[in-house]
């Protein structure tokens, strides 16, 4: 299953806080990209942070691999896994008019 993973500053977190942690949240995420477990991430542009495109068996083992991310062990973020699913409305491109 694919996921879309979006980091959750927990209070308290700043990027003093985070800094630390940067050089091992890269190896990990490193770890995770080469794994083939996150298959893209990116910079979030709204605020600092990051958005992880995953693939994972279910959820829970989704969530479990992001707990192990440095920053998240140091309970300075959480995250949001939302699941996703193939697009489905290219069939209206093909669907029949008469239907």
């Amino acid at each position: 299953m694919k996921f879309l993973c979006l980091d959750v500053p927990l209070p308290g977190a700043s990027p003093e806080k985070y800094q630390p942690h940067m050089k091992d949240e890269t190896r990990h995420a490193w770890k995770l990209y080469t794994s083939g477990a996150i298959r893209d991430i990116y910079f979030r542009q709204d605020r600092p942070g990051v958005a992880i495109i995953a693939e994972a068996d279910s959820i829970d083992a989704a969530r479990q691999a992001l707990r192990e991310f440095p920053l998240a062990k140091a309970g300075l973020i959480d995250w949001d896994v939302i699941p996703l699913g193939a697009f489905k409305g290219w069939q209206q491109l093909f669907a029949s008019d008469n239907a």
